[in-house]
């Protein structure tokens, strides 16, 4: 687990409140509690976000929702199920892929009104093409260790870092980082990719 960042305002040594702590003060509607912990994740949200959105006004967007969400849902966040920072962090990335399909659905909706021409590829044989090659790599996954495809996964599918990802699993960084290699190997393998 990552070490807890001291909060201002405690005095000398005084041990930092954990985010779980936070947490359930927030669910019972405590505003001092949110502020304590906007301001311990609120970079890391948006970090998150503009990692999925890429544009830094929509994933300030995406922020903003997300503590709207913490705000209102706190009370639904099991601490047996992981970590405070998980929870936010993984409600910080379903809403940003949402933001990006939300989006991408709008645009979709003006290109099809659009009848000034219509591609200039086959898009049925490149949308089997890409179905299959989804399912490929599913099945390739499903033939990795759990620790590789955990890795993988929150690294390349959840835009976690090293260290995110290291932390979630609570496994060494090193670890992680070898697995992940050693998995990536295998993924090729599978896949039948040319080096």
């Amino acid at each position: 687990m990552l070490d807890p960042v001291p909060l201002r305002g405690l005095g000398g040594g005084g041990e930092p409140e954990r985010l779980e702590s936070l947490l359930n003060r927030v669910a019972r509607g405590d505003e001092e509690a949110f502020s304590k912990l906007y301001d311990r994740i609120s970079a890391a949200v948006f970090g998150m976000a503009r990692r999925v959105v890429r544009d830094p006004a929509r994933a300030e967007e995406v922020a903003q929702e997300v503590f709207l969400q913490v705000w209102q849902g706190a009370n639904r966040f099991d601490a047996e199920r992981g970590s405070a920072k998980t929870w936010i962090l993984t409600l910080a990335h379903r809403r940003a892929v949402d933001a990006v399909r939300h989006d991408q659905a709008s645009t979709d909706r003006e290109q099809r009104l659009d009848w000034s021409g219509g591609p200039d590829y086959d898009s049925v044989q490149e949308e089997v093409g890409t179905r299959l090659e989804h399912e490929q790599v599913r099945r390739c996954l499903q033939n990795l260790t759990d620790l590789q495809r955990e890795a993988i996964t929150l690294a390349y599918f959840g835009g976690y870092t090293y260290v995110e990802v290291s932390s979630l699993l609570e496994a060494n960084t090193a670890t992680v980082k070898t697995r992940m290699r050693d998995g990536l190997i295998r993924l090729r393998d599978c896949l039948g990719v040319i080096r």
